[in-house]
């Protein structure tokens, strides 16, 4: 039955991408894989990327993980577009949630380990990310690493094409759909979230610096992200490199980030490595 609505969710996906091509973050292991696609571009020949960020909050598609300052390594292969790598997130605290008024849980130290493909061609690039988390967070039970049944999985997968413009009109827009694994609805079937994102990067070279706003939302309700259709991501990004010596130059960024929908807003700072 659910298979029947895929095609009509496809089309409210599509709509709503045209909606948000009027507005002007690719964050976490979205933006560290873009980082790297564009690095081996430049190269065009193998390369081995590897490091790690310290974020003060671990905020992803204007989602709090953790809700703790954090650790996140990054390790990848790329190869004539080719880009194959892992990413994690690793909190700092324990998370409580608040079930209700009078009910709060402790979800542990908040840890997350992705793994990720993509294919870059002519500014098109198609990628398929493996999400896991190994705490109490994951909708399903028992949340085994090797467990890859849809009904009991603790894995998401989702497939996501990015599109970034050239360098005079540096656009980027995102599409995204979770399509096995851990996000369920009540009666246990697949949601198919879809999360869409635009962003534009703009140069102030005189300054060193690179802002990015970008906004972001669901074209219909999400256990992920929301419930119902609309923005659940709009902000702001700075980057900018601070020279430390001749020969090396520490990259820092902040964020201003909201969720409209959810009503909450960050303002985040991180250090890559």
């Amino acid at each position: 039955m659910y298979l029947n609505a895929i095609p009509r969710e496809l089309a409210c996906t599509f709509l709503f991408l045209a909606c948000l091509c009027s507005g002007m973050s690719l964050q976490a292991q979205d933006e560290k894989v873009q980082e790297e696609i564009e690095a081996e571009n430049m190269e065009n020949t193998a390369t081995i990327n590897f490091g790690a960020d310290l974020v003060s909050r671990y905020i992803w598609r204007g989602i709090d993980f953790g809700n703790s300052p954090a650790v996140q390594p990054n390790l990848s292969v790329s190869w004539k577009g080719l880009n194959i790598g892992a990413w994690g997130s690793y909190a700092f605290m324990q998370q409580n949630i608040r079930l209700n008024d009078t009910t709060v849980v402790d979800a542990g130290t908040y840890a997350e380990t992705d793994l990720f493909i993509s294919y870059t061609f002519h500014g098109f690039t198609l990628m398929v990310f493996d999400y896991f988390t190994v705490n109490g967070l994951s909708p399903n039970e028992g949340n085994r690493y090797f467990d890859y049944k849809n009904a009991t999985t603790g894995h998401t997968f989702e497939g996501s094409v990015l599109f970034e413009g050239p360098e005079k009109f540096p656009l980027q827009a995102m599409a995204c759909t979770m399509f096995y694994g851990a996000d369920k609805s009540d009666d246990s079937t697949n949601n198919y979230s879809t999360y869409l994102e635009l962003a534009y990067k703009i140069h102030l070279k005189k300054i060193g610096v690179e802002l990015k706003p970008f906004i972001g939302g669901i074209p219909f309700s999400s256990s992920w992200y929301g419930p119902c259709a609309g923005v659940t991501n709009l902000g702001l990004m700075a980057k900018k490199e601070i020279p430390l010596s001749a020969q090396y130059s520490l990259p820092v960024q902040v964020s201003l980030v909201t969720n409209p929908q959810a009503q909450s807003v960050f303002f985040i700072f991180g250090i890559s490595f």
